[in-house]
């Protein structure tokens, strides 16, 4: 590594050859498989931006040009060019994020890991840049083809190509992937970009794919479409994108440096906005990234640095279990569909897709589209089961409240990596989403607590058709099954008391259920009575709750999600509609953006731990027995 460590910041790239920038590149990437494998995280992404972020590098003037990286994972080269070269605790706590970080280094401008965003903040820093006499400081985005089928994205290229004289490069890292192989009319037209051949394929991709693009996509078909252009200009690429008003480029190849730096210098002379295309190979370099079709090494966890495979295999998880059950819910019912945001196998939908593959949809990064489009679906008379990661459902809130539950269709949301997940930091963990759904009626939401309970309560969901069900999980590996005792109203009792009056009633928030029950223990040993009760439908509230409340003293709830608007605050509201005022104290993750760390690491920071939460529920109840006295 005697290049790479000579590198403490962008200028250092100056002064090497191109013989040195070549075996610096290579450095890098023997880094990163070295690294990464120790520690996990976004490998492919970063495998396949090595040359274009030394260009970047080489050409702007960071950080007083201001490069931005949408989604962010592929950010590992420009942490490495940037003086952080320390990648031992990687998505570690006190250790890098896997992300910018703007506490991090002056050459991180923002920590946006929800996908398609970056061409906003470009447009918003070229509009400041403008506004205060910084004309020579041109705004670089770079965004990848799959960020690209957002609609966030093309929002903002309506407005950044209104604009001739701000300097915005926009860097489209085009390795024909999100997760998996990015699909739609977009990618469709980046494909032709690539290999374009002539008249027939480029206006056939015209017709199919530029009608389908908002807001410009029908003018400018017309406008091609017309006989004031020559054929020249249907064959040539860069005809559509002058005609959004956007200067193009491209493609290039994303691994030669000469050309690469020949095309971001010219894009930086130009003056105004400027489409640079950039052709790159997802995990180039590593023969078993290469090799892996399903998403080439997008983010491993810790591996064997020569085979790439990992360390320890991993018991059936979350994601795993629901895969098997929609599989065999697909069998049985021919009405069910499935629908993901470009993330078919991290959330679980590749077996389906397997299994059925006329029956899945794959919108691209389009949450609130996937949400619209699950409407029409049930509308016309199917059940969709839209699959996304917890965290993105925030994205298509307006969609679920007014397009699916104001017309009262059957759409079922299921949200993996629910709760605190950890490693990705703030951006990726699951915990607004029970306080956002929370605010949307007739929505019925299930949290189960084990593998039984998930099957059982998919398959409940998706027997509701005038109503949006969401079922919502953790990440990574499901524990044992934890056994009900009975029931109440539709509650599962976990522990009973054994008391006319016990002291505290427990209301555990799915995964939570063995951190409950240890509490509960914890608290016996302490000469309290508990019982512990699973709602398994966490809203609406169970009728049956408010009665059972006021037989306790005090009442617990649990809940991997933020404290605002969660579970324990609608316990609370329907504690006092039912004018049952028994003191309750509400346990969740409190509403701040948590540093990456492990979870028990995080867990045990905010007090969702059986110790701590068993003291102070102790606390409380000795407080409740001095007011009764």
């Amino acid at each position: 590594m005697a290049l790479l460590t000579r590198i403490r910041g962008p200028r250092d790239l100056d002064r090497l050859t191109p013989a040195q920038l070549a075996a610096l590149a290579e450095e890098i990437r023997r880094f990163l498989v070295d690294e990464v494998s120790k520690t996990g995280g976004h490998l492919g992404p970063n495998l396949g931006v090595v040359e274009l972020t030394i260009a970047l590098h080489r050409v702007f003037d960071s950080p007083r040009d201001r490069i931005l990286f949408d989604t962010g994972h592929q950010s590992y080269v420009h942490k490495l060019l940037t003086g952080r070269q320390d990648f031992s605790r990687l998505r570690m706590k006190g250790g890098l994020s896997g992300y910018p970080s703007r506490a991090e280094s002056e050459h991180d401008v923002i920590e946006n890991s929800h996908a398609s965003t970056v061409l906003g903040y470009a447009d918003g820093l070229a509009k400041a840049n403008q506004l205060q006499g910084h004309h020579d400081r041109p705004v670089v985005a770079v965004i990848g083809d799959g960020a690209l089928t957002g609609g966030m994205a093309w929002e903002a290229l309506n407005n950044i190509a209104d604009a001739k004289d701000r300097p915005l490069v926009i860097v489209v890292n085009d390795n024909e992937r999100s997760y998996s192989p990015t699909i739609g009319g977009l990618a469709n037209h980046l494909a032709t970009l690539r290999t374009t051949k002539g008249y027939e394929r480029f206006l056939t991709w015209g017709k199919d794919a530029l009608q389908r693009t908002p807001v410009v996509g029908q003018p400018l078909f017309e406008t091609l479409h017309g006989a004031k252009k020559g054929l020249k200009d249907f064959i040539a690429p860069q005809g559509m994108f002058e005609d959004l008003g956007l200067k193009y480029i491209g493609p290039i190849d994303g691994h030669d440096l000469v050309a690469l730096e020949s095309a971001l210098t010219k894009a930086r002379g130009f003056g105004g906005p400027v489409i640079v295309h950039c052709i790159t190979e997802k995990g180039r370099g590593y023969r078993a990234a290469e090799q892996n079709d399903e998403d080439r090494f997008h983010a491993v966890g810790v591996i064997h640095p020569e085979t790439g495979l990992p360390i320890k295999s991993a018991g059936k998880d979350w994601t795993g279990v629901f895969a098997d059950e929609m599989v065999a819910i697909g069998r049985e019912r021919k009405d069910v569909v499935g629908i993901t945001a470009a993330m078919l196998h991290p959330v679980g939908l590749a077996p389906f897709a397997k299994a059925f593959p006329d029956r899945i949809f794959d919108v691209g990064i389009a949450e609130q589209h996937a949400a619209v489009s699950a409407a029409g679906l049930a509308t016309a008379g199917l059940h969709p089961v839209v699959a996304v990661y917890a965290t993105f459902l925030n994205r298509a809130f307006d969609q679920v409240l007014m397009d699916v539950a104001l017309h009262k269709l059957g759409v079922t949301f299921v949200l993996d990596r629910a709760g605190v997940t950890g490693a990705d930091g703030a951006s990726h963990n699951g915990m607004w989403d029970m306080s956002i759904m929370n605010l949307v009626p007739t929505l019925h939401l299930a949290a189960p607590r084990d593998a039984d309970q998930l099957r059982a309560q998919l398959r409940e969901a998706v027997e509701v058709d005038d109503a949006p069900t969401v079922v919502r999980y953790s990440k990574g590996a499901v524990g044992p099954a934890v056994p009900s005792l009975g029931r109440i109203g539709g509650m599962d009792v976990l522990r009973e008391a054994g008391e006319d009056r016990p002291d505290v009633l427990i209301v555990s928030v799915g995964a939570l259920a063995p951190l409950c029950l240890e509490t509960a223990e914890l608290l016996a040993a302490e000469g309290l009575s508990v019982t512990v009760v699973d709602p398994r439908w966490v809203k609406p509230v169970d009728e049956a709750l408010p009665g059972l409340a006021a037989r306790h003293r005090v009442v617990v709830t649990v809940e991997d999600n933020g404290r605002a608007g969660g579970v324990g605050s609608a316990v609370a509201q329907a504690l006092r509609d039912a004018d049952v005022d028994v003191p309750l104290r509400d346990f969740g993750i409190p509403q701040e953006f948590l540093d990456h760390a492990t979870r028990d690491e995080i867990m045990a920071e905010i007090g969702l731990t059986a110790p701590a939460i068993s003291a102070k529920v102790a606390a409380l109840v000795a407080k409740q027995e001095r007011v009764e006295v």
